[in-house]
């Protein structure tokens, strides 16, 4: 089984650099069911980082050429590597290859596991796009809450120490005033620091990390042969009638 996870932002071109993208992989690698290889890309051009709805809606045309090239490549699914699954619905359009958006996995994962959850994450700016994706993904009467730690993507990266209090500290009251009995983290870099387990224990609840569950979704849905409906994700007339992907961006 092949799966590709596509970063939505350049962050090869930020201070983390190439390095950052090689370690995510090898962790999405260590993660992975025998026989599972992944790869990790990032777009060339486009926002360094996903903090605003701004920034995620312009990070969709350079992740769809990337979700094509999967697909030519071999590639049996492909995660969108942001929280805030930019462009899941178009990019299920182009391709039929199994797109998994990590937000929506986890949130659902979550709603089994609970009945009021809480979403932890970076900016307030998110804030109310998260909900949006609860009310999207079927989930909004469970949410308890989304908090912010008020950290941007790439200080988090920097100093996971001082994130994880953060963390912890806005989990501890998500858990006490809001009545969360689980946790989502609502960001990819908090899910790369690998602390979920920590944080459970810690706070007594469980906690999802949304790169291992945007994974394993990938590896399940994958293995039974599942993929997006194309009932619910018609591919574009202008596809249906021979156009390519490039076709439908004029420049």
């Amino acid at each position: 089984m092949r799966i590709r996870y596509i970063l939505p932002g350049a962050l090869g071109k930020t201070e983390l650099g190439a390095r950052e993208i090689q370690r995510r992989q090898e962790k999405l690698r260590s993660w992975a069911f025998p026989g599972t290889d992944v790869d990790a890309v990032a777009i060339e051009s486009g926002p360094a980082t996903i903090e605003s709805m701004y920034e995620r809606y312009i990070s969709v045309p350079a992740t769809a050429e990337c979700v094509v090239k999967a697909q030519a490549d071999g590639c049996d699914a492909a995660i969108i590597g942001c929280f805030g699954d930019p462009g899941l619905d178009a990019l299920r359009e182009i391709s039929d290859m199994l797109i998994v958006g990590p937000a929506a996995a986890s949130l659902n994962m979550a709603a089994t596991l609970c009945h009021r959850f809480s979403v932890i994450t970076v900016v307030p700016g998110l804030v109310p796009g998260l909900r949006r994706l609860a009310w999207e993904a079927g989930v909004i009467d469970k949410l308890a809450s989304v908090r912010a730690v008020d950290l941007p993507v790439i200080e988090v990266n920097k100093d996971p120490d001082s994130a994880l209090r953060k963390m912890i500290a806005e989990g501890s009251t998500a858990v006490s005033e809001d009545g969360a009995e689980a946790l989502v983290l609502g960001c990819m870099s908090m899910g790369f620091m690998d602390v979920s387990e920590k944080m459970s224990a810690e706070l007594g609840v469980p906690v999802v990390n949304p790169v291992k569950t945007g994974l394993k979704v990938a590896e399940s849905l994958a293995a039974l042969g599942l993929r997006h409906s194309r009932k619910a994700y018609l591919r574009p007339k202008k596809m249906q009638m021979g156009k390519s992907l490039a076709d439908l961006y004029i420049r």
